[in-house]
């Protein structure tokens, strides 16, 4: 916990990684980067079967973020959930994993469109991204903040509310 968070309760956590992989789920959409090659990060697609374990990218051989890559990264993505109701930055370790079950696992037409030869395409690459650490921002509205927004009324920190929890994973 960092100390935002002091009081958040383990239930509280839960709520918040369970609001995350839903979140992912409906929009799977991360920004991932490698913070030691001092380059933007990159939006990417995320692959992933349960709220568990590695999430995968189909990325190009050609790209910078693929370039950077030694045999294991550090890596950060970041999320921003549909309605800006939940914001996540995520830790992990970021490598090149060309297993072919794994690409036939999630390989879809939208996934082939960006690859001319399909599955076995030379600039075809598989990320795997490991997370390790996640942090999570949930905002929410009382009522009197929505009743302030939706008559153009002056919002204050009072009328939010929201949670925000830290956590290995």
């Amino acid at each position: 916990m960092t100390p935002d968070t002091p009081h958040a309760s383990t239930e509280d956590t839960y709520e918040a990684l369970d609001a995350f992989w839903s979140a992912l789920e409906s929009s799977p959409f991360l920004m991932l980067g490698l913070p030691a090659q001092v380059a933007h990060s990159m939006p990417m697609t995320a692959q992933f079967d349960g709220r568990h374990g590695p999430i995968w990218f189909y990325g190009s051989r050609s790209s910078r973020l693929t370039e950077g890559l030694t045999s294991t990264n550090d890596a950060m993505a970041q999320y921003v959930g549909e309605g800006h109701k939940l914001f996540a930055c995520i830790s992990g370790m970021l490598t090149i994993d060309n297993d072919p079950a794994i690409i036939d696992k999630f390989w879809s037409n939208s996934v082939e469109a960006w690859y001319d030869q399909g599955k076995n395409d030379p600039d075809l690459v598989m990320l795997r991204f490991d997370p390790s650490h996640i942090e999570i921002w949930q905002a929410d509205m009382t009522l009197m903040g929505k009743l302030k927004m939706a008559f153009g009324g002056t919002m204050s920190a009072k009328d939010l509310e929201g949670k925000h929890v830290e956590t290995a994973l």
